[in-house]
């Protein structure tokens, strides 16, 4: 089956938990209760295919079979359920496997899931194995450490201070306030805290990185020719795309030209026939303060070594040129890894519906989501539309 013979997507249903610094609840309990929730928002009953996204449980939790578990504990029988990973941009994959499933034909509706406990044991270590296990980690290098070498090393080819990155992380907790699922919706930042907060792994300091949590979001996907009639505003998938880059950081020409970012971006707008001129918001991968500025140099919002500008001169706050983490994003509504991307196209959903509340982001119609998964070895976009 060729690109063009494919069948457009919608999204006709969502459901999102507080993110939570610790959940009461156990992954299973956590994941059952979005697929049943979402499956109400929807109408439906019952679903042809599940797609789950979990980096962390089958060493936190000591699970595998995700999917399947879930899936026997929303009550769904006999239904296609698999899990998908794409380190730390899981709840993407999860998302394009459900997007093909509808699109290609093999089913008439399917769930994307995503679901992490991250509190149940110290995550770090197991966060590094997205990395080359043979050359990166086992010489000591974390998530943490190469993001920070990367922002050291743009500090210093475009000679920056780090106060530049201080508004991504503003505008990030700004915007959480106005999101009850958000952990720190109550968590006052002032530009002070931001700016004398300890240092992690120099140069990224405490408000540079986003938070270990628990989480679970899940959405609804059915064929746009048939997706009003499970719900009166879906919102349209235009596109899914991924690309990949060296796995290691050392062994790329540019370390600051996020290149998976930018041919998945390219793939995505062409699939979709538009261009960053088009989008109303971007919800990215801040999951460290330089990923969002590279990302926004990568997609095209900003030229190489300027990405930091649209943050300080405020074009990323909800008013601004291109708003950016409009509900929180990973800084402050939380990183629940595999539920990750599933929060973000849950407020994607809102916002294009206009039901993101205070939050709502004015005239917006076109959405870009992008996941990253490791140190931007592997990127998956999303555009979505009304």
């Amino acid at each position: 089956m060729t690109e063009h013979s494919l069948r457009n997507v919608s999204i006709v249903g969502i459901a999102q938990i507080p993110v939570l610094k610790k959940s009461p609840l156990s992954l299973r309990e956590m994941g059952a209760q979005v697929v049943k929730m979402a499956m109400e928002n929807a109408g439906v009953t019952q679903v042809d295919a599940l797609f789950a996204g979990n980096m962390l449980a089958d060493e936190l939790q000591g699970q595998k079979h995700i999917a399947t578990l879930i899936a026997s504990e929303a009550g769904l029988r006999g239904v296609e359920a698999l899990q998908v990973r794409a380190a730390t941009a899981t709840g993407a994959a999860a998302l394009r496997m459900a997007f093909f499933a509808i699109a290609s034909g093999e089913a008439d509706l399917a769930i994307a899931i995503g679901v992490e406990k991250m509190s149940s044991a110290p995550a770090a270590p197991v966060l590094a194995k997205a990395l080359d296990a043979d050359h990166e980690t086992i010489h000591g290098a974390t998530l943490l450490s190469q993001n920070a070498r990367v922002m050291q090393q743009y500090m210093e080819t475009y000679n920056v201070p780090v106060s530049v990155f201080d508004n991504f992380a503003l505008n990030a907790h700004q915007n959480s306030h106005l999101n009850p699922n958000a952990l720190f919706k109550d968590k006052i930042v002032t530009p002070k805290m931001v700016r004398d907060a300890r240092v992690i792994t120099p140069p990224l300091r405490l408000y540079d990185s986003s938070p270990v949590c628990d989480g679970a979001a899940a959405v609804v996907l059915a064929p746009t020719d048939e997706a009003r009639a499970y719900n009166d505003h879906p919102v349209k998938i235009l596109a899914s795309s991924v690309a990949t880059d060296w796995m290691r950081v050392a062994d790329r020409p540019n370390p600051l030209d996020l290149y998976a970012a930018r041919i998945s971006a390219r793939k995505a707008f062409r699939r979709a026939n538009i261009n960053p001129l088009d989008v109303d918001f971007f919800e990215l991968h801040d999951a460290f303060s330089i990923v969002s500025c590279l990302s926004l140099e990568a997609v095209g919002f900003a030229k190489p070594g300027e990405g930091w500008r649209l943050a300080a001169e405020g074009e990323i706050f909800p008013t601004g040129r291109i708003p950016v983490s409009t509900m929180g994003g990973l800084k402050a509504r939380g990183h629940p890894i595999g539920a990750t991307a599933l929060y973000q196209t849950c407020e994607i959903f809102l916002q294009l519906r206009g039901q993101a509340g205070q939050a709502q982001i004015k005239n917006a119609n076109v959405a870009l989501l992008q996941s990253v998964g490791g140190v931007g070895a592997t990127v998956l976009t999303h555009i979505f539309a009304n």
